[in-house]
């Protein structure tokens, strides 16, 4: 039996800051993830009064922040020349988490290419160890969202840093979707660096290299406009609401279990025309596995 805390993201509402928020408290969840790139969010606008009325909303909704989402977008820190300001830029959402009360921060930093002698690879590994130091001198954690590469594959290069306060941000829907790995058996081999999940679903339509999917430098499989279309036409791969992909939820949810994981179980929606419903559903089907 789960005992772990649910959460929503709350831009899947795709609404206003403070109608996300109140949406998720409808939804029976117990705490959100918020994006900190842009908009109301965005480290910059928000000084320490606003840092703390926004605080105040969540207690008065009987919220707390999961983690805060600071993705550099699908390049993520793969080219050495532009991770300086993209650095800088994580180290200000790590200090508006902790603010906030949490002290976690999410992020896709590319696909981890299998060859570490690779020049992305060595990028990555700079960039991880810099933020890694800084997220350990203050008590936080930069967490790589999975899906981009295998499960495997990450591992190898979590253990070669110099800090464990890079962790992993676990999702069974990309993992599903696009890398092919099953989620039980990945979540138990990264279940030392885990500090948040994200509960998704989907199903495969297709093989796709990832590269192409995340924006690889100077890799060019085809368009990126044909890309986005044959994703949005599920050629490749699918979100579905929970329950109706391919990831097994029973065994799923019994490696969560197994590992002692206690940390949020946090529904992502990316897809569909009824937000709030599928939002409302998941937490509703996660709750089950509480009972």
């Amino acid at each position: 039996m789960l005992k772990n805390k649910i959460g929503v993201i709350a831009d899947g509402f795709r609404k206003s800051l403070d109608e996300n928020l109140r949406l998720a408290a409808q939804t029976g969840a117990d705490g959100v993830q918020l994006y900190a790139i842009g908009g109301e969010m965005q480290p910059d606008n928000l000084d320490r009064y606003k840092r703390l009325e926004l605080k105040h909303q969540l207690e008065s909704l009987g919220l707390e922040v999961s983690a805060l989402c600071g993705d550099m977008g699908g390049r993520g820190f793969a080219v050495q020349e532009e991770n300086p300001g993209k650095i800088e830029a994580s180290k200000r959402i790590m200090d508006l988490a902790l603010d906030l009360g949490c002290n976690i921060v999410t992020t896709h930093i590319g696909v981890v290419p299998h060859d570490t002698n690779d020049s992305m690879y060595r990028a990555m590994y700079d960039a991880c160890n810099v933020l890694g130091a800084y997220a350990e001198g203050v008590g936080a954690y930069f967490a790589l969202e999975t899906g981009a590469e295998t499960a495997a594959d990450l591992k190898v290069f979590l253990d070669a840093l110099k800090t464990r306060h890079v962790a992993v941000n676990f999702d069974p829907g990309n993992m599903a979707m696009v890398t092919g790995d099953d989620p039980a058996v990945g979540f138990l081999l990264l279940q030392d660096y885990i500090v948040h999940t994200h509960v998704k679903d989907g199903v495969r339509n297709k093989p796709i290299d990832p590269r192409a999917l995340y924006g690889t430098p100077g890799f060019e499989a085809m368009s990126h406009k044909k890309l986005r279309e044959m994703i949005e036409n599920g050629t490749f791969f699918a979100e579905t609401p929970l329950g109706q992909g391919s990831v097994n939820f029973d065994i799923y949810f019994e490696a969560v279990e197994k590992s002692g994981y206690n940390g949020y179980l946090t529904v992502e929606r990316e897809g569909g025309n009824n937000p709030f419903e599928d939002i409302k559903a998941a937490v509703d089907f996660i709750k089950k596995y509480r009972v």
